[in-house]
């Protein structure tokens, strides 16, 4: 049997009972970095042999591992803090035991992108981005579909992206409120509001979660003109051209009527 294993986000503290006597039980403990398992590991005084499973070895390694679980081994899957596979490998495994029809379970443990969006009081629906992509296409296309969301949307963002990320975002999704949330669970614990073009004020150093206001949605277009509806797209960061075409959506219209209504206005 597989036991993915949530691990505390920072606070050693927050450990569960469960999680700690699964560690204690298996033959071995599959991690991220086996520097960083050990100081939880000697905190609750757990002695098992430790192999580094990480996203530059995770296809190499799949072979040893689905052999162990189907000789009969106990094997726990870690990551360096939280859930294992939220934005850190695992999932590659998790689909060749589906396939090869190897048992598995989670033993649930902490998130950071769940302790964020609590946090920050935003509403439901919302949507867990993970970290950017690093191409700018890739980058664009993805956003691109959360232009006019409601959701609000939940990113991972290491400190020295910080700046660029608002950047990408206020071009990307135009301005939004925002949660910056800074060292979840530890002493130093910091949660900040601002909005995309403000930008972040506080110190650039430790774990980050950004969590995004979703776009508000309304009806009330019935009693905006076509220029006024339009008009609302662009503030919200739309390019003209998907401004047309949603205002066309939204009115039921053709896209011609709206964009010729639109140049006769300009």
């Amino acid at each position: 049997m597989l036991y993915i294993v949530g691990t505390p986000i920072g606070n050693l503290g927050e450990f569960s009972f469960r999680g700690i006597e699964t560690l204690k039980s298996v033959s071995y403990i599959a991690c991220e970095d086996t520097r960083t398992s050990l100081t939880l590991l000697k905190h609750y005084e757990i002695d098992k042999p430790l192999i580094s499973y990480h996203k530059f070895n995770e296809k190499t390694m799949l072979a040893k591992l689905i052999n162990d679980l189907k000789e009969g081994k106990d094997i726990a899957l870690i990551s360096d803090a939280g859930m294992p596979v939220i934005s850190d490998p695992g999932n590659i495994l998790i689909n060749e035991l589906i396939k090869e029809g190897v048992e598995y379970t989670v033993v649930s443990g902490p998130s950071a992108f769940v302790n964020a969006f609590i946090l920050s009081g935003y509403e439901y629906p919302f949507t867990f981005m993970g970290f950017l992509p690093n191409k700018n296409s890739d980058i664009k296309k993805l956003l691109n579909a959360y232009k006019m969301s409601a959701s609000t949307l939940i990113f991972y963002l290491a400190p020295h992206d910080l700046d660029k990320t608002f950047n990408v975002l206020l071009e990307h999704l135009g301005d939004r409120e925002v949660c910056v949330t800074r060292e979840l669970t530890k002493k130093f614990e910091t949660i900040e509001f601002t909005t995309l073009s403000k930008g972040y004020q506080g110190v650039s150093k430790g774990e980050f979660v950004l969590v995004v206001k979703g776009v508000k949605e309304t009806n009330d277009f019935e009693d905006l003109s076509i220029k006024q509806h339009f008009e609302q797209y662009i503030n919200s960061g739309m390019s003209k051209n998907d401004a047309i075409k949603q205002v066309a959506h939204d009115r039921k219209l053709k896209k011609d009527v709206v964009y010729k209504e639109i140049n006769e206005i300009e």
